[in-house]
């Protein structure tokens, strides 16, 4: 009998072994960090001194500011009411108008950041007395101190209410940029100080001001932040 000589395949061939499936890869979101009541409360707090010590040094030395805190100076400059008392009923209105806008959190940070400010503003008074300062070395300081503050109060979803309130409200409802709204009012606002305060005042507080946008717009940078 003649021996079969046709070539058999290779079992190996004909039945390979299957290649192992790995199942699709998906990207599960990861939950965003947030800060913890205790890390919100004591950024909002030293936020708050920073803030305070800014104004203290403004006021000593007859300056002025922007926003609600600048609107509360020249008015107590002008009709010799405590800044605190005015900086705080200022920003009454703006509280309800926080809430409807941006909820119950944004408005406790708020209020919780306005009294703040208000009190330490008048405590420091008796604490850091200073008979005399050049206005240009308070504009300075209070750019750089107020600048910090103010970060730090962006960083906790804080704020000094009043313009800046209504300014996020424009931004989020009418893509309306925030920084034009504090632009317009702040304008507005300098051409009123140079009717009730020394040119020179109102210049050197132009340059205070400058200082503080200039910290926010070179350290404010969302896209650096981990924590909200």
């Amino acid at each position: 009998m003649n021996a079969d000589l046709t070539p058999r395949p290779d079992p190996a061939m004909t039945h390979p072994h299957p290649t192992p499936q790995h199942p699709p890869h998906v990207d599960v979101p990861r939950e965003e960090p947030h800060y913890s009541l205790f890390e919100d409360l004591q950024g909002i707090l030293i936020a708050s001194v920073q803030a305070a010590l800014g104004i203290h040094l403004l006021r000593t030395a007859g300056l002025m500011t922007g926003g609600t805190a600048g609107l509360a100076l020249v008015i107590a400059y002008a009709t010799g009411w405590n800044f605190s008392l005015t900086f705080f009923a200022i920003n009454i209105p703006f509280f309800a108008i926080a809430w409807w806008a941006r909820g119950p959190v944004f408005f406790v940070k708020s209020i919780a950041t306005v009294t703040l400010v208000s009190l330490m503003a008048e405590a420091i008074k008796p604490l850091l007395q200073i008979a005399s300062i050049l206005p240009a070395a308070a504009a300075i300081l209070f750019g750089v101190s107020a600048g910090v503050g103010l970060l730090g109060l962006f960083r906790h979803s804080g704020s000094l209410g009043g313009v800046s309130i209504i300014a996020l409200i424009l931004q989020d409802r009418f893509n309306f940029r925030a920084g034009y709204t504090q632009l317009i009012h702040d304008s507005a606002l300098f051409v009123i100080a140079f009717l009730i305060l020394p040119a020179d005042r109102v210049l050197w507080s132009l340059l205070g001001a400058l200082i503080l946008n200039l910290v926010i717009a070179f350290n404010h940078r969302r896209d650096w932040y981990v924590v909200t």
